[in-house]
């Protein structure tokens, strides 16, 4: 018996009803061959990842033999760039299944890549080999550095050639499969709020309370705008991780929203190659509406969104009053993701401020790599500090654009200072905060390149999976 289709599926979602979702079938491949697997969501679900073959992967999420369930396709709308679009809904992908991981938790397999839905639009529903790549690498990435992230189950290669636009053509082709919290989008309730169906609307927000705000009050209005409160407070501290990672997702429509609070769907995202607010990942987002700096702002504007559909349910003062929170629980974790890059826990102080203040300057005037600076803090000077706080501002090993800065001097200080308001009892532990907030490996652009290069030329996956064990070797 193949061990993932012997899960325990649950129909928590197809037990809405059809009004959320059309029925299909999965498209027919003529090859499946198992380019990626993740065994530690294999141990998530409770299973032996010995007992689980590749054949096992390919026969579930390559031919899709013997669903344990429907495969729905979900009905959402989205703001996109800006602009509603009432023609969305998963157009090449759908909801496998639902299982319960070791942790009690509901989770989704959802798949990319699996063929022509009701939604496609005049699409093929296949997903690029590359695409699936880039998807894996980037969840990965973002898991080992603390972003609350769906990530990829599976990848197949499917054997179909795929002619795309902004991809050397033809480009092969793969089905991935997605390990997340919920396939439910905020474009999930705006598309109920364009169909002028409060009633689906509530049914929806019960379901979503039910399964993924379950520690809130279970009876009464009250949770209702519990739980916009605490989805505010998980979207600000996920944008506030993105921001502390240097990574610009790219494609913020609210149909790429999930309503977990969770991160999904990377397709032209990049990390930062240096820290620039108007970085924008997507050629297509000619006026940088998506751009790094920018993300904060565009994620409190979907939550602003998001009332209009909820307002069938909830207040929308006491909505107004929620959101406003937004910027106080952003800029906390922030801070505190930031300061960890230095070296610090803790309480944050005003030289401590001052500091992530006069470094995000310095990044900014010296332009030197965002990733690279962090790291090599880490690495220069973390094995000084407990010897000789005076050395940081002797023999540095920093990169002599960031010495040779004006603004070198005063952020050298500020350092100083904020490491001597540490008790001397904690210092041993500012190099393993560094270490466990910087890894050394970082998915820029051309590390990508360079691993597709031998897989696009030579098929040679290698490099891929060399790539995969220095980013999870950051954990």
């Amino acid at each position: 018996m193949n061990p993932i289709l012997a899960l325990n599926y649950e129909a928590a979602l197809e037990s809405l009803g059809a009004d959320y979702y059309d029925d299909v079938v999965a498209a027919e491949f003529p090859q499946q061959i198992l380019r990626f697997r993740n065994d530690d969501l294999l141990i998530q679900l409770g299973l032996d990842p010995v007992a689980v073959s590749d054949e096992h992967f390919t026969e579930a999420f390559g031919k899709f033999a013997s669903p344990p369930h429907p495969l729905l396709a979900l009905r959402y709308h989205g703001y996109q760039f800006g602009e509603y679009n009432p023609s969305l809904g998963d157009g090449r992908g759908f909801l496998y299944g639902q299982v319960r991981g070791v942790d009690g938790e509901l989770y989704d397999f959802g798949t990319k890549g699996s063929g022509r839905t009701p939604y496609s639009r005049g699409g093929d529903g296949m997903l690029t080999l590359k695409g699936g790549v880039r998807e894996v690498l980037a969840a990965e990435a973002l898991y080992q550095m603390g972003v609350r992230t769906s990530r990829c189950f599976s990848m197949v290669e499917t054997g179909l050639d795929l002619w795309r636009g902004d991809e050397p053509s033809p480009t092969r082709s793969a089905v991935m499969v997605r390990f997340s919290r919920s396939h439910i989008r905020f474009g999930t309730f705006e598309r109920l709020n364009y169909l002028k169906r409060n009633d689906l609307i509530q049914k929806l927000l019960d379901h979503v309370i039910a399964y993924y705000y379950s520690h809130l009050s279970i009876e009464g209005a009250d949770r209702y705008i519990q739980f916009y409160t605490e989805l505010v407070q998980r979207v600000a501290e996920l944008v506030a991780q993105w921001m502390a990672a240097g990574f610009c997702h790219a494609v913020l429509n609210t149909d790429n929203m999930s309503i977990t609070g969770e991160s999904f769907d990377y397709g032209p995202f990049a990390f930062l190659p240096t820290y620039d607010p108007d970085f924008t990942a997507a050629y297509f987002d000619h006026y940088g509406r998506y751009s790094y700096g920018n993300q904060p702002g565009i994620c409190k504007l979907n939550l602003e969104l998001l009332q209009q559909p909820l307002s069938a349910v909830i207040d929308p003062a006491e909505m107004t009053t929620a959101l406003a929170k937004f910027e106080g629980y952003y800029f906390s974790h922030y801070k505190k993701l930031m300061l960890q890059k230095l070296g610090f826990e803790g309480e944050t102080t005003s030289v401590r401020d001052d500091l992530l203040v006069a470094t995000l300057q310095l990044l900014a005037d010296t332009q030197v790599g965002y990733h690279q600076f962090f790291f090599e803090v880490s690495q220069a000077l973390k094995l000084r500090w407990i010897k000789d706080l005076n050395s940081i501002l002797n023999e540095t090993e920093l990169m002599p654009e960031v010495v040779a800065n004006s603004g070198y001097q005063q952020w050298l200080q500020l350092y100083h200072q904020a490491l001597n308001n540490i008790p001397e009892s904690e210092l041993n532990s500012i190099e393993s905060i560094m270490t466990r907030s910087n890894p050394q490996t970082i998915l820029l652009r051309p590390q990508i390149e360079a691993i597709w290069e031998p897989i696009a030329q030579e098929n040679n996956w290698q490099p891929f999976y060399e790539l995969l064990g220095k980013i999870r070797a950051s954990e």
